[in-house]
């Protein structure tokens, strides 16, 4: 065991020392990370797709009602928040192929406890594996950051768009082999609505062996290398110069813009699936909007990174928050049985997210450095997977007092909340 230690040590050392003193090393393995990255989020696109389609329609069929029908997205959120935590932990502490891999795994596992929860009907046993499933989605998120450890200011939002340009294949895929896995679970004598869970327990797996097998060396640990000699590439030496109030100023606001569009996001896409229901739309009909909700999520990623690097952050949070309110007041208005609008509508609200999504993360990779760089990102993924609990737990309880219009229309003015937070950030420091 300690010649093991020993050896794997020198290794280590090995990579660091090549990879300082070769530039053209150091975007190699920049671009090597991203492609074991990328294809890791193919399958972890794959695993998340699952609780969001069918995850509201299990426990509004083991609950019997309505009312908490938000509550699976709730602690699928919940679980993330925690999943987060412990991941930006064990990143920071041993590298991103350790917190990344063992994220992956444990979202295999609540998917494993989902499957077994429905069979037996146990609903509390749904309740704590949806917890756990909660991991994959919270680590499927975190894995955009690997990307950027490696990278200049210039790269930072493209970086984060390729890794999530990958995850849309595995994302689309997902919702529209509902009925073939409910097919699937129904000859194994499981539960249909179970079905979707058999994809993702595969799927968080065996990205979860891809992460470990191939994200060698470790590039958050040649980041801090780097960082420590002075080396770590910048397109913007300025960012490199903020005083500590303006890296604390533009994480904050980041996090804020990150987190207003998740609220938003889930508390309208929750809540689709029941609403289409009660309308008289089957469950292929509901996958088919989902996927293209979470296509619209992703797909357009490498084209948002681009523009978020050459236009700016702020510009684009604002735009994430006009294009939500879109969203919001196309689902509140479009009727129930056309599922033309309702698509356009979820295309609208995933868009929105992404492009808020790219912008904070590149304002959190901006106001941070490699030292401290993923435990900072996982504390506010954990701000980020609250708010959606927060948001997913609610909505249910909102068109169950109200109705679904309202919530759209409550969600599309709370993403109004960005243009404020925008103003704010760039006060008294240089623009992004």
């Amino acid at each position: 065991m300690s010649r093991n230690h020993t050896n794997g040590s020198q290794q280590q050392l090995d990579w660091l020392h090549r990879y300082s003193q070769s530039p053209e090393q150091q975007q190699a393995l920049y671009r090597r990370t991203l492609g074991v990255v990328s294809v890791s989020q193919v399958f972890g696109g794959a695993g998340l797709a699952a609780g969001v389609t069918v995850g509201a329609l299990l426990a509004q069929q083991m609950l019997g009602t309505d009312a908490y029908a938000g509550v699976p997205s709730a602690l699928l959120t919940l679980g993330s928040a925690g999943a987060a935590l412990l991941v930006g932990r064990l990143s920071q502490r041993y590298g991103r192929r350790t917190g990344l891999t063992i994220g992956f795994m444990l979202g295999g596992v609540g998917a494993i406890g989902i499957i077994l929860a429905a069979v037996w009907s146990s609903v509390w046993l749904l309740f704590a594996a949806l917890l756990i499933y909660g991991s994959g989605t919270a680590t499927n998120l975190q894995a955009r950051y690997a990307g950027t450890d490696l990278a200049s200011s210039k790269q930072r939002a493209t970086a984060v768009s390729m890794t999530m340009v990958f995850t849309t294949f595995g994302a689309v895929a997902g919702p529209n082999l509902v009925n073939v896995m409910g097919n699937v679970a129904l000859s194994l004598g499981i539960p249909a609505l179970a079905g979707p869970f058999i994809l993702a327990a595969a799927a968080y797996l065996l990205a979860g062996l891809i992460l470990f097998v191939m994200l060698r060396p470790d590039p958050l640990m040649i980041a801090e290398m780097l960082r420590i000699q002075g080396l770590q590439p910048s397109a913007h030496p300025a960012h490199n110069r903020t005083t500590p109030l303006e890296n604390k100023k533009g994480i904050i606001a980041g996090a804020t813009i990150m987190v207003v569009t998740q609220v938003v996001m889930v508390a309208i896409m929750t809540m689709t699936p029941v609403h289409m229901q009660h309308h008289g739309h089957g469950l292929g009909e509901v996958g088919l909007v989902i996927g293209f909700h979470i296509g619209a999520m992703y797909l357009p990623s490498l084209v948002t990174g681009l523009l978020v690097d050459k236009l700016g952050r702020a510009v684009m949070a604002v735009a994430s928050g006009v294009t939500l309110l879109l969203a919001g007041l196309v689902a509140a208005f479009a009727p129930a049985d056309s599922m033309i609008l309702l698509i356009v509508a979820l295309c609208l609200l995933g868009l929105g997210w992404n492009l808020g999504l790219i912008s904070g993360t590149a304002l959190i990779v901006d106001s941070t450095e490699a030292s401290t760089r993923a435990k900072v990102q996982g504390s506010v993924d954990v701000l980020i997977a609250l708010s959606g609990a927060a948001g997913g737990a609610l909505s249910g309880m909102v068109v169950a007092g109200s109705s679904y219009p309202v919530l759209s229309i409550a969600g599309g003015i709370l993403s109004l909340l960005l243009i404020p937070v925008v103003i704010w950030s760039r006060s008294s420091r240089q623009p992004v």
